[in-house]
């Protein structure tokens, strides 16, 4: 792992978004976590064609419930950064921290009050007027990246960059 941020998803419901953040966190190196129930059976065959062979390497914990994922967090450090359209402070605004958990709730429904609530903060992406959310996975990986860069924990890339010859 190379990142500390770490990123939870609270009781998905669609199988191939969530393979999708998790093959993200994979591939960036930050660990994450799950909270069921999901709404499909982790791991079916759509689930698995969304993640490829990313997922065994990544640093997943599955919690069996809202209440299993706070008795894990408690007395860890970090803040738990819920983001949701109902959030008060704006994606370009938000300062992350190393420690930072990252919140995202199901795509049908979010997050209950009680898990709205417990956040220490709520971040929003701004978006046109119109418009009400984003896809789960775009979502995980634009603040994935944000965070990263701000952090600058972006994990060592072993490709030196290509370059294109211009001079023919």
């Amino acid at each position: 792992m190379t990142a500390a941020v770490e990123i939870a998803l609270f009781e998905p419901d669609i199988p191939q978004n969530t393979a999708a953040v998790l093959r993200t966190a994979a591939c960036l190196g930050v660990a994450a976590h799950v909270i069921e129930p999901c709404g499909f059976v982790f791991g079916d065959a759509r689930f698995r064609r969304a993640g490829m062979d990313y997922l065994d390497r990544l640093s997943l914990t599955r919690h069996d419930s809202w209440a299993r994922f706070q008795a894990a967090r408690a007395g860890a450090p970090g803040r738990l950064i819920l983001w949701t359209t109902r959030g008060d402070t704006r994606l370009p605004d938000f300062r992350f921290r190393a420690d930072d958990m990252l919140l995202f709730g199901r795509e049908s429904a979010g997050v209950p009050d009680e898990v709205h609530a417990a956040a220490d903060r709520r971040v929003r992406i701004p978006l046109v007027p119109g418009t009400r959310s984003l896809n789960l996975a775009a979502s995980a990986a634009m603040v994935l990246a944000q965070a990263l860069g701000q952090l600058d924990v972006w994990p060592a890339d072993p490709v030196p960059p290509q370059t294109e010859d211009h001079s023919a």
